[in-house]
């Protein structure tokens, strides 16, 4: 008979150090995870923003892309010499606080009766998310069928309470609304899932001392939800500055005109970016209002941090 020995794995002493491919392993293995991400990020991300900020320094044209001629800061001088492209601020911040403010209140108060146990929760919550995950094309071309001035279904309501039907397409204050609506519609019940989120975070023993201290349940929404959702309300403000900025699909497939209305009446800056890119050719102008924009979205991020800030410092000084 032979026998057949077996080599048993011998194990490292417990007092022995790790080889030294082992210790580079561990230190370089965390950055090869993120390694992925951050290449990502530098060819879709940070590359694009750099071109586009050395592309703002020269006059491109479209059907010449190669040739490019120095102008310095000239495209920004044009810019802001150009009387479209204050319209065309004025509108993102007057469409803006229209859709913003509007959403951010209903998405609260939404959130706030989700909050309670209602029968058929959760297709409620369900059916919040839906207006999100419709297509902007779907949802715009919808709502400019139910906007329109002869046979809209919104003049047809107005008209049965006596009103006169609306050009909603063409006046300025009218054009606005209908873009905002469908803004509102789509992102309403996104920022009512976030809050209600937030509210669920909320520690219930705060709403028992309320309440056994008397306090009714508006109180309770005012004094205890409100401070407790600060963080979460200011992260939907940023999301939604942000967003209304760069506010493009809804006010492009309203009417289908890249000039946002005949006297640019709802034109963003978004779509003025495109109009000068894509229909007058001007590449360089382009990507300084591309750049112009990314300005702007810093800016109004600052002061909506800085002014969170100052409310946090006033209260820790009470």
């Amino acid at each position: 008979m032979t026998l057949t020995a077996t080599a048993k794995p011998v194990s490292p002493k417990p007092g022995a150090r790790p080889s030294a491919a082992s210790r580079t392993w561990r230190t370089l293995s965390p950055y090869a995870y993120i390694a992925p991400f951050f290449t990502l990020f530098a060819a879709f991300g940070l590359f694009p923003l750099i071109y586009t900020a050395f592309v703002s320094l020269y006059r491109v044209e479209l059907q010449t892309p190669g040739e490019m001629e120095w102008r310095g800061l000239g495209n920004y001088t044009a810019l802001f010499g150009d009387e479209i492209f204050w319209t065309a601020l004025r509108n993102t911040f007057t469409i803006g606080v229209l859709s913003t403010v509007p959403q951010l209140v209903m998405a609260l108060g939404l959130a706030h009766l989700l909050n309670y146990r209602l029968r058929g929760r959760t297709f409620l919550r369900t059916a919040m998310l839906l207006p999100y995950a419709t297509s902007v094309a779907a949802a715009t071309l919808v709502f400019a069928q139910l906007f329109g001035r002869d046979f809209g279904l919104i003049n047809y309501v107005l008209g049965l309470v006596g009103f006169d039907p609306v050009d909603w397409q063409a006046g300025t204050v009218s054009s606005q609304i209908a873009v905002s609506t469908i803004v509102i519609w789509r992102w309403t019940g996104y920022n009512a899932l976030i809050y209600l989120a937030g509210m669920q975070s909320i520690p219930s023993e705060l709403y028992e001392a309320a309440e056994m201290d008397g306090a009714s349940r508006w109180r309770q929404f005012i004094h205890v939800t409100l401070p407790g959702l600060r963080p979460t309300i200011l992260f939907t403000v940023v999301v939604s500055t942000i967003g209304a900025t760069q506010l493009f699909g809804e006010p492009l497939l309203f009417e289908g005109s890249i000039s946002g209305g005949i006297s640019h009446q709802y034109q963003t800056l978004g779509l003025y970016m495109y109009e000068q890119g894509w229909g007058f050719f001007h590449l360089g102008r382009a990507a300084a209002i591309a750049w112009v924009m990314f300005l702007l979205i810093l800016v109004l991020v600052g002061v909506n941090a800085l002014i969170a800030r100052c409310r946090s410092s006033k209260e820790a000084g009470r």
